[in-house]
Formats: C-alpha cells, structure tokens, sequence
C-alpha cells in the first residue's frame, strides 16, 4: 500500500492546493492522502482565515483522505521546527510511504544536495560561511553564498535557496534526515503565482492573493474563480464578516497581554531574544494595532514575519520552555484526527495497528489515553483554539464555540 504524506495549511484551500493533491497522487500511485494541516493559528505567525474544522472539510472534499492536526507549538513556529513537527507526525503512523510537498523548482534531488550540506556542515561550506559573515554579510546570504561555493550547480539559479517553497522542502527533507524516516520525498512543480505574489491574475494564484482580496473587501466572488466550487460554497457559509479573521482582530488581546507582562520582559516566550523584548517594552506605548506594531519593531535583521511569529507566540503563550519538551521528545507525540472520508476507514484501521504514537478521536476520552506531558500539550492546544473561537464569535455577535461540541469531520 502507498500511502502520501502531506503537509499544509489550506489558508485557504485553492486550486493549486487541489493540483498538488491530485499530481503527488498520480506521481507516487497512493492509494490514500493523509494531510497534516496547522490548526487555527499558521507559520507565518498569524491566525488562520477560518477555522481548522473548514479547512478540514475542504481538504477532504477535494482529494484528501484524513487530515490530522499539527500542534500550534509546531505549526506557529520557525521552518525547522513546522517541519521537524509535521514530518515526525507522519513518520509515527507507520503508514506513510511518500512525503509529497510543494516546489518552486520541483527538483528533488537538488533540494536534497542541498538539505545534506546544511545538516552535515562539511568543512569547506563552513569556512566559506564563515567569510561570508566575516565581509558583512547577513547569515542567509553568507549561507547561501557558501552553498553556491560548495555546490557550483546552483549559480544558475539562486531562487531555489530564496524560494518560499523551496525553503520548507528543504526543511522537511532535514527533518526526514533527522528521523532517519523511510518516507521518501516528493517534490511536486508548483504551478501559477509565488507563494507571495498578491495578484489575481493566474488559475493557480496564491493563498495570500485570495487573503488580500477578502481583507480588501472585494468579497468572495472576486475570488471564488481561484478555487474548487466546494469550497467557495464552505467559504460562503463560515468567513466571519465576510472577510475571515486576520492579526488585526487579535489587536486588543496581544496588547493587554503585552501591557500586563512587561515589567517582567519577554524573553521566555518561543523565539523572543532579549533585544527583541526590550524593543517591545520601548516601544510599546506607540501600539496601535497587530500588524502596526510588527512595521515598527521589524529591523533589517528582524523580518515582519519573524516578528509576528514572536508577538503571536506571547499571545499564546508559547515558551521556549514548551519547545525543549518537544525537542526532547523529538517527534509529535500524539495524532488528532480532524477528519476523514468513509472510504477511508480501512486506512485508519491500519494505523491504528501500526502508529507508534496515540491517536486522538475523541476530545472527552483524550486524558485516558495520552500520558499526562502529552495530555497536557493537547489541552494547551484546546485552550489556544479557543481564543481563536472567542475573538471570531465576538466579531460575528455570537456565542463562542466549544471545542469539545465540535465532531469529526466525515465526508
């Protein structure tokens, strides 16, 4: 049995999502897709358009076979740890046979040239690093100016070391090193616009054009072309305000909880350095909003996504504690299922005989089959989810959603 591993956020799902199912299925001949989706709060440090639940729904109407959820401690964090999460996810089944991702240069085997040089280090690409960072440079072009060095093929094109895409295969081919898994990666042509590309002028456009349009309030039949009519329809009946939900709306949260903790600063907090914290606190009398105060505190060596991610990981209260748990575990240690189609049921059945780690079905039978770090992982997860159910009903006029009432989603 082949089985494809995939990993994704389907924020939200489009047509180039629904290729990259359907090609990483004729490629590799599965007989089944399981998709590792982010929960309701992404890697770019923001939340999601609409909830994992939707996502979910829209995954397996349109080629998905299960979908699972990545812990937000993974799924909010830097590539490598998004990768080392989702990859040893699948691993664990014990079922997964392929690793299918997403690529700008499509080219396998040199994201694995690549992946090797950068785990392993060898001696001539280190002392090239280091003359890079010797001259001047920031550390990803000293990096990638000691990879073209080391390996001259990728002089005639150095988008694959600046490719958005390209960037998380790498990650996740590391990761496949770092587990010594069997899974064998895929990479899959990305077809259309950059993944950072906000324009609407391609079949295959990106997820952030389709964020754009909706925060730009052209509404969803402006966008409703990009994307398979199932999921236009799913999207017609959940975008709060008919826009979804964006950073802005976590604005009054994030600063409460800046404004109550900064006494203490936030370098306990995932990715926080301490200049970075006392950049907020010296700053913080100028916040506005989310998005507003990312512009202001971003440098040259601090990206706006970078300094999202940190904000967003205060707002959840992610530490740097919580990661050296996972780093010490080295793999996700438990799989919830989100959803799955019937026709599926037999593949769940093997899993279960096969995973080396708990599966999750039921919220309210969780405590008495996960042991209690890992239960505790799970709650801390069920408790972010419900901020984002919070603010989403406040902004809706309704009544928050309890997670433990909402089903498995069955297509």
């Amino acid at each position: 049995m082949k089985v494809n591993g995939i990993i994704a956020e389907y924020n939200p799902f489009h047509n180039g999502h629904k290729y990259h199912l359907e090609e990483s299925a004729r490629i590799t001949g599965a007989d089944y897709s399981i998709v590792v989706i982010s929960g309701n709060f992404i890697q770019r440090g923001d939340p999601a358009l609409v909830d994992k639940h939707t996502r979910t729904e829209m995954a397996l109407k349109n080629g998905a076979d299960l979908v699972l959820e990545l812990p937000t401690v993974y799924s909010a964090s830097s590539a490598e740890y998004f990768a080392m999460g989702a990859v040893s996810l699948l691993d664990k089944l014990g079922v997964v046979t392929h690793l299918c991702f997403g690529s700008e240069c499509g080219d396998t085997a040199m994201l694995q040239q690549i992946a090797y040089i950068l785990r392993e280090e060898p001696e001539e690409y280190v002392r090239e690093l280091k003359a890079g960072l010797k001259q001047g440079l920031s550390y990803p072009s000293a990096r990638n100016q000691a990879l073209i060095h080391y390996l001259p093929a990728l002089a005639g094109n150095r988008k694959i070391l600046s490719s958005p895409n390209n960037i998380l295969a790498i990650a996740y081919i590391k990761a496949l090193m770092n587990l010594d898994s069997r899974l064998i990666p895929v990479a899959v042509t990305r077809l259309g616009s950059d993944y950072h590309d906000p324009s609407l002028y391609s079949q295959y456009c990106s997820a952030l054009a389709i964020r754009q349009a909706l925060a730009d309030g052209r509404g969803l039949a402006s966008v409703a072309r990009y994307m398979p009519d199932s999921v236009s329809e799913l999207l017609e009946q959940k975008l709060v305000l008919g826009r979804g939900i964006f950073s802005n709306d976590f604005s009054s949260a994030l600063y409460y909880k800046l404004l109550s903790e900064k006494e203490f600063g936030f370098d306990k907090y995932l990715d926080v350095s301490t200049d970075l914290s006392n950049r907020i606190c010296n700053r913080l009398s100028e916040y506005k909003n989310f998005d507003d105060f990312c512009d202001l505190l971003k440098t040259k060596e601090l990206t706006y996504t970078r300094i999202s991610r940190c904000l967003l990981h205060i707002l959840l209260n992610l530490t740097k504690e919580d990661m050296a748990v996972c780093s010490e575990l080295e793999h996700t240690p438990y799989a919830r299922i989100l959803g799955f189609r019937r026709d599926a049921e037999p593949l769940l059945g093997i899993i279960r005989e096969q995973a080396s780690i708990p599966l999750v079905t039921k919220l309210a039978d969780a405590e008495k089959v996960l042991p209690t770090d890992t239960y505790l992982m799970l709650k801390q997860d069920l408790q972010i989810s419900q901020l984002y159910y919070g603010v989403a009903a406040g902004l809706a006029g309704q009544q928050p959603i309890n997670e433990y009432s909402i089903p498995i989603i069955i297509v």
